[in-house]
């Protein structure tokens, strides 16, 4: 059962890495684009979002696998 914890963790904080990933690239693609202020605040506001939710997802995960190693 723990070992189920343990790689439902480190699944979980894979999904949360390729969102973070994901937030990476779409920030530097907008900094290329060479955005003005308005464009480029306006994209950060819509990645912010789904940075915390990576974060979140990645840390949940993260702690499920101390939790399962912990316990088991």
């Amino acid at each position: 059962m723990f070992d189920m914890m343990i790689w439902a963790g480190a699944a979980l904080s894979l999904v949360g890495l390729a969102g973070l990933i994901w937030c990476i690239l779409r920030v530097a693609k907008a900094r290329r684009a060479k955005l003005d202020e308005a464009e480029m605040r306006a994209t950060l506001q819509t990645v912010l979002p789904m940075n915390m939710a990576a974060l979140f997802v990645s840390v949940t995960g993260l702690m499920l696998v101390v939790l399962g190693i912990i316990l088991g």
